[in-house]
């Protein structure tokens, strides 16, 4: 296995939601298939916290097929359909805690040439830009559903440390009461493949 892609330990995942949707930023999002290996500088997120956030699926602790791996430990890939698109998500918030991140957007850093054959040779930010269109290129499908992220074939990877993050409300939940107003989206400040709606609420410095 290159060591440059190197899974993180597991401990690495049992961190606060929150603090892991801001510590995932810059780590690398890795898949191995059988043409080869992809993998991108995740630069953007949205944490989901579980019984109380009204964005979340797991809302109200609602318990179903779908939303069954988010109970279980944290570090394991949460992979849904939406229409046709097939998101991911790492679970957070430990045994019985059913909480999420969702990465929205990657920064493409090895096989990027098999990404754009798998997105019909798009070229530009559209590559990756967006929850739906990296999956697409890096072929994160609904097989990946509780496979552990610290192992091969998906996981996630040492990358960098941003030197600042940018926070804002979460995208597309306009149906969640209060929920919508939380800032609980981060990303990457001025990464030119984060998704949409760069306007940070606050942006803050890395040490």
């Amino acid at each position: 296995m290159n060591t440059e892609f190197s899974p993180l330990e597991l401990d690495f995942f049992e961190q606060p939601t929150i603090s892991l949707a801001k510590s995932l930023l810059g780590c690398q999002l890795v898949k191995w298939t059988k043409e080869g290996i992809t993998a991108g500088y995740i630069v953007e997120t949205e944490a989901y916290k579980g019984p109380d956030d009204r964005a979340a699926h797991s809302f109200n602790l609602r318990r179903t097929a779908r939303t069954e791996v988010m109970y279980h430990r944290s570090g394991l890939a949460y992979t849904y359909q939406m229409h046709t698109h097939c998101l991911f998500n790492v679970v957070s918030g430990g045994e019985g805690k059913p909480e999420a991140v969702l990465i929205r957007a990657i920064h493409p850093s090895a096989g990027i040439e098999l990404m754009q054959l798998r997105r019909h040779s798009q070229q530009s930010v559209n590559l990756t830009n967006g929850p739906g269109k990296f999956t697409k290129a890096m072929h994160i499908t609904m097989e990946d559903y509780g496979h552990l992220l610290t192992s091969s074939p998906l996981y996630i990877a040492a990358g960098y440390k941003p030197k600042s993050i940018s926070i804002g409300k979460r995208i597309g939940i306009d149906n969640s009461g209060e929920a919508v107003e939380y800032p609980w989206r981060f990303w990457i400040t001025g990464n030119k493949y984060v998704s949409r709606h760069q306007k940070a609420e606050r942006i803050e410095t890395i040490e």
